[in-house]
């Protein structure tokens, strides 16, 4: 069919002018282009991802300190008996156990006796929370050789020496290395067969209160 006169023919569309270029796109160029827009597309995308990500674990965070019940208080500790612990294990070895009688204030966490050692050294053990809430621990080495003492101090070396109620100790001090944690301070001294180590992070008052009562107790075995 004709065209009638005076009308137009269907309106043939030619390659887009790109104002940047001020021509057409080549193949090469509308392909980078396309590449270049998923390139930023995606990294839009994981960008958003992120910071959802982010702001839900800020979220979880948040809601742990806002919600989860915490004591008010000071945490409960279980108090353990480590005078009957010592009466129960001294079956266990053939040298009297320690087990000084303390006053109101100290409490022990941990009580128990080792006699599976490979250096044939049984140890008893006791821990125990001063009155001023610092920490020392007890531990009787029997029939206890050279290395099992220097590890029973950190293997350091001793700074001096005291006499505390008529037992000689040798003194480790290393409070000024805040690397040194329970070692911060440690007394040791032999008796017959029984080598006892103090190490902790109390005061001077408080090791001393724990050697004295140990030299008492170790006056009543040798007593009896």
């Amino acid at each position: 069919m004709s065209t009638p006169r005076g009308g137009r023919g269907p309106r043939q569309r030619g390659p887009r002018i790109v104002a940047e270029l001020g021509r057409p796109e080549t193949p090469d160029e509308t392909a980078a282009r396309k590449a270049e827009n998923t390139r930023k597309h995606y990294a839009n995308q994981t960008a958003i991802n992120l910071t959802l990500s982010i702001v839900a674990s800020l979220g979880i965070v948040l809601f742990l300190v806002l919600v989860v019940v915490r004591p008010s208080g000071p945490v409960n500790r279980q108090e353990i008996d480590y005078v009957s612990v010592a009466a129960q294990a001294q079956a266990s070895v053939d040298v009297p156990l320690a087990a000084p009688a303390l006053p109101d204030g100290w409490t022990s966490n941990r009580a128990d006796i080792d006699t599976g050692a490979p250096d044939g050294v049984d140890v008893w053990y006791i821990g125990l929370i001063t009155p001023d809430d610092g920490f020392i621990a007890l531990e009787q080495g029997v029939d206890a050789n050279d290395t099992w003492l220097a590890a029973s101090v950190d293997n350091r070396a001793a700074t001096s020496g005291r006499e505390i109620d008529g037992l000689e100790w040798t003194v480790y001090d290393r409070r000024d290395d805040d690397t040194a944690g329970n070692y911060a301070y440690s007394l040791t001294t032999t008796v017959d067969r029984s080598s006892y180590v103090l190490h902790g992070t109390a005061d001077d008052a408080e090791f001393e209160a724990l050697a004295t009562a140990l030299a008492a107790d170790i006056a009543d075995e040798t007593d009896d």
